[in-house]
Protein backbone atom coordinates (compact mmCIF):
# COMPACT_ATOMS: atom_id res chain seq x y z
CA UNK A 1 0.00 0.00 0.00
CA UNK A 2 1.29 3.43 -1.06
CA UNK A 3 1.85 5.78 2.52
CA UNK A 4 2.45 9.43 2.47
CA UNK A 5 4.70 10.06 5.40
CA UNK A 6 3.37 6.84 7.54
CA UNK A 7 -0.21 8.58 6.47
CA UNK A 8 -2.31 6.56 3.63
CA UNK A 9 -3.12 8.59 0.28
CA UNK A 10 -6.65 9.55 -0.24
CA UNK A 11 -7.24 6.46 -2.53
CA UNK A 12 -6.11 3.88 -0.68
CA UNK A 13 -7.44 5.45 2.65
CA UNK A 14 -11.27 5.05 1.33
CA UNK A 15 -10.37 1.18 0.62
CA UNK A 16 -9.03 1.23 4.13
CA UNK A 17 -12.51 2.99 5.28
CA UNK A 18 -14.51 1.00 3.25
CA UNK A 19 -13.07 -2.54 4.72
CA UNK A 20 -13.29 -1.05 8.18
CA UNK A 21 -16.89 0.04 7.71
CA UNK A 22 -18.20 -3.41 6.75
CA UNK A 23 -16.32 -4.84 9.19
CA UNK A 24 -17.93 -2.97 11.72
CA UNK A 25 -21.53 -3.50 10.84
CA UNK A 26 -21.38 -6.93 10.38
CA UNK A 27 -19.52 -7.22 13.72
CA UNK A 28 -22.51 -5.33 15.31
CA UNK A 29 -25.11 -7.24 12.91
CA UNK A 30 -23.69 -10.49 14.50
CA UNK A 31 -23.59 -9.73 18.06
CA UNK A 32 -27.43 -8.44 17.55
CA UNK A 33 -28.07 -12.01 16.44
CA UNK A 34 -25.62 -13.84 19.11
CA UNK A 35 -27.92 -12.00 21.60
CA UNK A 36 -30.88 -12.64 20.76
CA UNK A 37 -30.15 -16.24 20.09
CA UNK A 38 -28.73 -16.98 23.71
CA UNK A 39 -31.92 -15.00 25.18
CA UNK A 40 -34.11 -17.34 23.06
CA UNK A 41 -32.20 -20.29 24.56
CA UNK A 42 -33.14 -18.95 28.24
CA UNK A 43 -36.91 -18.49 27.04
CA UNK A 44 -36.86 -22.14 25.66
CA UNK A 45 -35.15 -23.55 28.78
CA UNK A 46 -37.87 -21.39 31.41
CA UNK A 47 -40.85 -22.92 29.54
CA UNK A 48 -39.72 -26.79 29.59
CA UNK A 49 -38.75 -29.06 32.29
CA UNK A 50 -35.35 -29.82 30.73
CA UNK A 51 -33.24 -29.59 33.79
CA UNK A 52 -30.03 -28.83 31.96
CA UNK A 53 -28.78 -25.53 32.60
CA UNK A 54 -28.52 -22.85 29.71
CA UNK A 55 -24.47 -23.44 29.31
CA UNK A 56 -25.38 -26.89 28.47
CA UNK A 57 -27.05 -26.21 25.26
CA UNK A 58 -26.16 -26.17 21.42
CA UNK A 59 -28.04 -22.97 21.37
CA UNK A 60 -26.38 -21.07 23.99
CA UNK A 61 -23.22 -22.18 22.69
CA UNK A 62 -23.64 -21.05 19.13
CA UNK A 63 -24.92 -17.68 20.78
CA UNK A 64 -21.23 -17.19 22.13
CA UNK A 65 -19.55 -18.57 19.07
CA UNK A 66 -21.58 -15.82 17.12
CA UNK A 67 -20.80 -13.16 19.84
CA UNK A 68 -17.25 -14.17 19.34
CA UNK A 69 -17.46 -13.77 15.93
CA UNK A 70 -18.77 -10.14 16.04
CA UNK A 71 -16.35 -9.33 18.53
CA UNK A 72 -13.46 -10.02 16.30
CA UNK A 73 -15.08 -8.14 13.15
CA UNK A 74 -15.92 -5.12 15.66
CA UNK A 75 -12.08 -5.42 16.80
CA UNK A 76 -10.47 -5.75 12.84
CA UNK A 77 -12.33 -3.02 12.26
CA UNK A 78 -10.34 -0.50 14.23
CA UNK A 79 -7.10 -0.96 12.44
CA UNK A 80 -8.62 0.24 8.66
CA UNK A 81 -11.82 2.77 9.99
CA UNK A 82 -11.00 5.70 12.48
CA UNK A 83 -12.38 5.29 15.72
CA UNK A 84 -14.75 8.61 14.53
CA UNK A 85 -16.34 6.10 12.45
CA UNK A 86 -16.34 2.84 14.07
CA UNK A 87 -17.64 3.87 17.21
CA UNK A 88 -20.91 5.01 16.01
CA UNK A 89 -21.86 2.10 14.42
CA UNK A 90 -22.65 0.16 17.49
CA UNK A 91 -25.94 1.74 16.79
CA UNK A 92 -26.68 -0.96 13.89
CA UNK A 93 -26.55 -3.59 17.08
CA UNK A 94 -29.16 -1.56 18.47
CA UNK A 95 -31.56 -1.59 15.57
CA UNK A 96 -31.12 -4.89 14.77
CA UNK A 97 -31.73 -5.87 18.09
CA UNK A 98 -35.02 -3.36 18.08
CA UNK A 99 -35.90 -5.57 14.73
CA UNK A 100 -34.76 -9.22 15.70
CA UNK A 101 -37.15 -8.48 18.91
CA UNK A 102 -40.63 -8.20 16.99
CA UNK A 103 -40.01 -10.95 14.29
CA UNK A 104 -37.13 -13.14 16.36
CA UNK A 105 -38.60 -13.48 20.05
CA UNK A 106 -42.26 -12.38 19.39
CA UNK A 107 -42.08 -9.66 21.75
CA UNK A 108 -45.43 -8.45 22.96
CA UNK A 109 -47.04 -5.36 23.52
CA UNK A 110 -50.87 -4.80 24.44
CA UNK A 111 -53.52 -3.82 21.83
CA UNK A 112 -53.51 -0.32 22.92
CA UNK A 113 -50.36 0.47 22.80
CA UNK A 114 -49.31 -1.48 19.82
CA UNK A 115 -49.70 1.49 17.65
CA UNK A 116 -47.55 3.82 19.86
CA UNK A 117 -44.85 1.35 20.51
CA UNK A 118 -44.21 0.47 16.79
CA UNK A 119 -44.49 3.99 15.64
CA UNK A 120 -41.90 5.22 17.77
CA UNK A 121 -39.46 1.68 17.30
CA UNK A 122 -39.66 2.25 13.34
CA UNK A 123 -39.21 5.79 13.44
CA UNK A 124 -35.82 5.85 15.83
CA UNK A 125 -34.84 3.04 13.25
CA UNK A 126 -35.36 5.38 10.53
CA UNK A 127 -33.01 7.91 12.15
CA UNK A 128 -30.89 6.10 13.34
CA UNK A 129 -30.26 4.19 9.92
CA UNK A 130 -29.82 8.10 8.44
CA UNK A 131 -27.71 9.01 10.87
CA UNK A 132 -25.73 5.91 10.70
CA UNK A 133 -25.37 6.66 6.85
CA UNK A 134 -24.14 10.33 7.01
CA UNK A 135 -21.57 9.68 9.81
CA UNK A 136 -20.02 6.87 6.94
CA UNK A 137 -20.59 9.74 4.16
CA UNK A 138 -18.91 12.42 5.64
CA UNK A 139 -16.98 10.67 8.58
CA UNK A 140 -12.90 11.40 8.51
CA UNK A 141 -11.31 9.24 5.79
CA UNK A 142 -7.21 9.83 6.98
CA UNK A 143 -6.04 6.97 8.38
CA UNK A 144 -2.37 5.82 8.79
CA UNK A 145 -0.21 2.96 9.42
CA UNK A 146 -0.40 2.21 12.93
CA UNK A 147 2.94 1.06 13.95
CA UNK A 148 4.79 0.86 17.29
CA UNK A 149 6.61 4.36 16.22
CA UNK A 150 3.67 6.20 15.23
CA UNK A 151 1.76 5.16 18.71
CA UNK A 152 4.71 6.59 20.41
CA UNK A 153 4.59 9.71 19.05
CA UNK A 154 0.86 9.92 19.30
CA UNK A 155 0.93 8.70 22.84
CA UNK A 156 3.71 12.01 23.46
CA UNK A 157 1.68 14.32 21.49
CA UNK A 158 0.78 17.58 23.79
CA UNK A 159 -3.45 17.10 22.28
CA UNK A 160 -3.50 13.63 24.11
CA UNK A 161 -1.47 14.43 27.33
CA UNK A 162 -3.89 17.53 27.87
CA UNK A 163 -7.08 15.28 26.48
CA UNK A 164 -5.81 12.63 29.13
CA UNK A 165 -5.21 14.92 32.43
CA UNK A 166 -8.37 16.23 31.85
CA UNK A 167 -9.85 12.33 31.99
CA UNK A 168 -8.07 11.61 34.82
CA UNK A 169 -9.08 14.37 36.89
CA UNK A 170 -13.07 14.21 35.75
CA UNK A 171 -12.96 10.89 36.61
CA UNK A 172 -11.19 11.39 40.37
CA UNK A 173 -13.96 13.78 40.73
CA UNK A 174 -16.83 11.36 39.43
CA UNK A 175 -15.56 8.08 41.05
CA UNK A 176 -15.25 10.85 44.70
CA UNK A 177 -18.77 11.40 44.13
CA UNK A 178 -20.00 7.92 43.42
CA UNK A 179 -18.05 6.13 46.04
CA UNK A 180 -17.95 8.56 48.50
CA UNK A 181 -21.01 11.12 48.89
CA UNK A 182 -23.32 8.06 47.44
CA UNK A 183 -24.43 9.72 44.67
CA UNK A 184 -25.64 6.87 42.64
CA UNK A 185 -26.97 8.98 39.48
CA UNK A 186 -27.28 7.16 36.17
CA UNK A 187 -25.04 9.78 34.19
CA UNK A 188 -22.52 9.61 36.98
CA UNK A 189 -21.98 5.72 36.75
CA UNK A 190 -21.88 6.04 33.08
CA UNK A 191 -20.07 9.01 32.61
CA UNK A 192 -17.52 6.79 34.02
CA UNK A 193 -18.13 3.98 32.04
CA UNK A 194 -17.55 6.08 29.06
CA UNK A 195 -14.47 7.40 30.25
CA UNK A 196 -12.83 4.39 30.67
CA UNK A 197 -14.59 3.02 27.55
CA UNK A 198 -12.58 6.18 25.59
CA UNK A 199 -9.11 4.65 26.75
CA UNK A 200 -10.56 1.06 26.33
CA UNK A 201 -10.94 1.67 22.08
CA UNK A 202 -8.00 4.10 21.98
CA UNK A 203 -5.48 0.99 23.07
CA UNK A 204 -8.10 -1.47 21.05
CA UNK A 205 -7.07 0.43 18.16
CA UNK A 206 -3.47 0.47 18.12
CA UNK A 207 -3.52 -3.20 19.25
CA UNK A 208 -5.54 -3.91 16.37
CA UNK A 209 -3.46 -1.84 14.10
CA UNK A 210 0.10 -3.52 15.14
CA UNK A 211 -1.49 -7.25 15.24
CA UNK A 212 -3.02 -6.43 11.44
CA UNK A 213 0.93 -5.06 10.25
CA UNK A 214 2.13 -7.79 11.52
CA UNK A 215 0.17 -10.37 10.22
CA UNK A 216 0.65 -8.56 7.37
CA UNK A 217 4.89 -9.23 7.36
CA UNK A 218 5.85 -5.58 9.38
CA UNK A 219 6.46 -7.08 12.79
CA UNK A 220 5.19 -4.67 15.66
CA UNK A 221 4.65 -6.92 18.76
CA UNK A 222 8.95 -6.12 19.68
CA UNK A 223 7.59 -2.21 20.50
CA UNK A 224 6.83 -2.34 24.37
CA UNK A 225 3.76 0.24 23.80
CA UNK A 226 1.85 -2.97 22.77
CA UNK A 227 1.94 -4.00 25.93
CA UNK A 228 0.92 -1.25 27.75
CA UNK A 229 -2.14 -0.91 25.47
CA UNK A 230 -2.59 -4.46 25.63
CA UNK A 231 -2.85 -4.35 29.54
CA UNK A 232 -4.81 -1.16 29.38
CA UNK A 233 -6.93 -2.23 27.02
CA UNK A 234 -8.04 -5.42 29.53
CA UNK A 235 -7.91 -3.65 32.61
CA UNK A 236 -10.13 -1.10 31.88
CA UNK A 237 -12.06 -2.97 29.89
CA UNK A 238 -13.21 -5.41 32.91
CA UNK A 239 -13.84 -1.93 35.09
CA UNK A 240 -16.43 -0.71 32.43
CA UNK A 241 -17.94 -4.12 32.98
CA UNK A 242 -18.16 -3.92 37.05
CA UNK A 243 -19.64 -0.57 36.61
CA UNK A 244 -21.90 -1.61 33.71
CA UNK A 245 -23.22 -4.14 36.50
CA UNK A 246 -23.78 -2.07 39.37
CA UNK A 247 -25.66 0.05 36.92
CA UNK A 248 -27.32 -2.09 35.89
CA UNK A 249 -29.22 -3.25 39.34
CA UNK A 250 -30.03 0.48 39.52
CA UNK A 251 -31.46 1.39 36.35
CA UNK A 252 -33.66 0.22 33.88
CA UNK A 253 -32.01 -1.53 30.45
CA UNK A 254 -33.67 0.73 27.76
CA UNK A 255 -32.34 4.04 30.25
CA UNK A 256 -28.70 2.43 30.17
CA UNK A 257 -28.52 1.82 26.48
CA UNK A 258 -29.77 4.93 25.03
CA UNK A 259 -27.73 7.38 27.48
CA UNK A 260 -24.42 5.23 27.14
CA UNK A 261 -24.31 5.00 23.65
CA UNK A 262 -24.68 8.56 23.53
CA UNK A 263 -22.14 9.45 25.83
CA UNK A 264 -19.91 6.51 24.90
CA UNK A 265 -19.98 7.81 21.41
CA UNK A 266 -19.43 11.63 22.07
CA UNK A 267 -16.33 10.70 24.27
CA UNK A 268 -15.21 8.20 22.34
CA UNK A 269 -14.69 10.62 19.16
CA UNK A 270 -12.85 13.40 21.18
CA UNK A 271 -10.64 10.42 22.21
CA UNK A 272 -10.06 9.45 18.84
CA UNK A 273 -9.84 13.08 17.62
CA UNK A 274 -7.35 13.75 20.08
CA UNK A 275 -4.99 10.88 20.17
CA UNK A 276 -5.37 9.67 16.11
CA UNK A 277 -6.09 13.19 14.86
CA UNK A 278 -8.57 11.81 13.01
CA UNK A 279 -10.60 15.31 12.10
CA UNK A 280 -6.95 16.59 10.95
CA UNK A 281 -7.53 18.61 7.10
CA UNK A 282 -11.09 17.73 7.71
CA UNK A 283 -13.69 20.40 6.35
CA UNK A 284 -15.75 22.87 8.09
CA UNK A 285 -19.13 20.89 5.80
CA UNK A 286 -17.97 17.50 6.76
CA UNK A 287 -17.65 18.18 10.21
CA UNK A 288 -21.12 19.58 10.30
CA UNK A 289 -22.71 16.78 8.64
CA UNK A 290 -21.34 14.31 11.02
CA UNK A 291 -22.60 15.86 13.88
CA UNK A 292 -26.27 15.86 12.40
CA UNK A 293 -25.48 12.48 11.40
CA UNK A 294 -23.95 11.53 15.25
CA UNK A 295 -27.56 13.16 16.47
CA UNK A 296 -29.76 11.76 14.13
CA UNK A 297 -28.22 8.23 15.84
CA UNK A 298 -28.64 9.64 19.09
CA UNK A 299 -32.23 10.50 18.31
CA UNK A 300 -32.93 7.12 16.98
CA UNK A 301 -31.63 5.47 19.59
CA UNK A 302 -33.22 7.36 22.38
CA UNK A 303 -36.47 6.41 20.37
CA UNK A 304 -35.77 2.69 20.10
CA UNK A 305 -34.96 2.60 23.75
CA UNK A 306 -37.99 4.76 24.69
CA UNK A 307 -40.15 2.47 22.95
CA UNK A 308 -38.92 -0.81 24.75
CA UNK A 309 -40.96 -1.88 27.27
CA UNK A 310 -40.13 -2.17 30.57
CA UNK A 311 -40.38 -5.41 32.72
CA UNK A 312 -41.95 -5.54 36.25
CA UNK A 313 -41.48 -8.44 38.55
CA UNK A 314 -43.90 -11.38 38.28
CA UNK A 315 -43.15 -13.97 41.17
CA UNK A 316 -44.61 -17.01 38.54
CA UNK A 317 -43.63 -17.79 35.04
CA UNK A 318 -45.63 -17.09 31.88
CA UNK A 319 -47.89 -19.31 30.87
CA UNK A 320 -47.69 -18.42 27.27
CA UNK A 321 -43.99 -19.46 27.32
CA UNK A 322 -45.10 -23.53 27.51
CA UNK A 323 -46.97 -24.42 24.73
CA UNK A 324 -50.13 -26.20 25.21
CA UNK A 325 -50.69 -24.84 28.81
CA UNK A 326 -52.82 -22.15 27.88
CA UNK A 327 -55.64 -24.43 26.70
CA UNK A 328 -55.76 -26.35 30.44
CA UNK A 329 -56.23 -23.31 32.65
CA UNK A 330 -58.83 -21.42 29.91
CA UNK A 331 -61.62 -21.72 32.66
CA UNK A 332 -59.92 -21.72 36.24
CA UNK A 333 -56.78 -19.93 35.81
CA UNK A 334 -54.54 -20.34 38.43
CA UNK A 335 -51.62 -17.32 39.14
CA UNK A 336 -50.08 -16.75 42.49
CA UNK A 337 -51.82 -13.54 44.40
CA UNK A 338 -49.17 -10.38 44.47
CA UNK A 339 -49.05 -10.48 48.66
CA UNK A 340 -46.61 -9.42 50.55
CA UNK A 341 -46.46 -13.16 51.60
CA UNK A 342 -46.37 -14.31 48.33
CA UNK A 343 -48.69 -17.49 48.56
CA UNK A 344 -49.59 -19.19 46.04
CA UNK A 345 -53.73 -19.60 45.08
CA UNK A 346 -55.42 -20.54 48.09
CA UNK A 347 -52.58 -21.82 50.46
CA UNK A 348 -51.40 -19.71 52.86
CA UNK A 349 -47.90 -19.20 53.44
CA UNK A 350 -47.01 -21.53 56.24
CA UNK A 351 -44.13 -19.14 58.10
CA UNK A 352 -47.96 -17.11 58.53
CA UNK A 353 -49.75 -19.62 59.87
CA UNK A 354 -47.18 -20.91 62.49
CA UNK A 355 -46.80 -16.80 63.23
CA UNK A 356 -50.54 -16.65 64.09
CA UNK A 357 -50.37 -20.18 66.01
CA UNK A 358 -47.40 -18.77 68.23
CA UNK A 359 -49.33 -15.54 68.86
CA UNK A 360 -51.43 -15.26 72.16
CA UNK A 361 -55.07 -15.42 71.50
CA UNK A 362 -56.67 -12.46 73.31
CA UNK A 363 -59.80 -13.89 74.66
CA UNK A 364 -58.18 -16.64 76.41
CA UNK A 365 -55.67 -14.72 78.28
CA UNK A 366 -58.55 -12.54 79.27
CA UNK A 367 -60.59 -15.17 80.65
CA UNK A 368 -57.55 -16.85 82.55
CA UNK A 369 -56.97 -13.38 84.18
Amino acid sequence: MERDGGRLRPDNSYKENLIGTLLAIFGNLVISISLNVQKYSHVRLSGTKDPRTYFRTKTWWLGLVLMLLGELGVFTSYAYAPLSLVTPLSAVSIVASSILGIIFLRDKWKPREFLRQYVLSFLGCALTVIGIYLLVTFGPNTHESLSGRNLELHLLGLPFLLYLLVVIIIFCLLLYFYKRQKMTYLVIILLLVALLGSVTIVAAKGVSGMVILSIQGNLQLTYPIFYVMLVCMIATAVYQAAFLHEVSMLYDASQIASLSYILSTVIAVIAGATFYLEFRGTDALHICMFIFGSCLAFLGVFLIAKSKKKMTFEPYAMIDVIPGLRSIFDKNPVQPELSSSLSYGTLENTTDIQQESNAPQPDIVSKLH
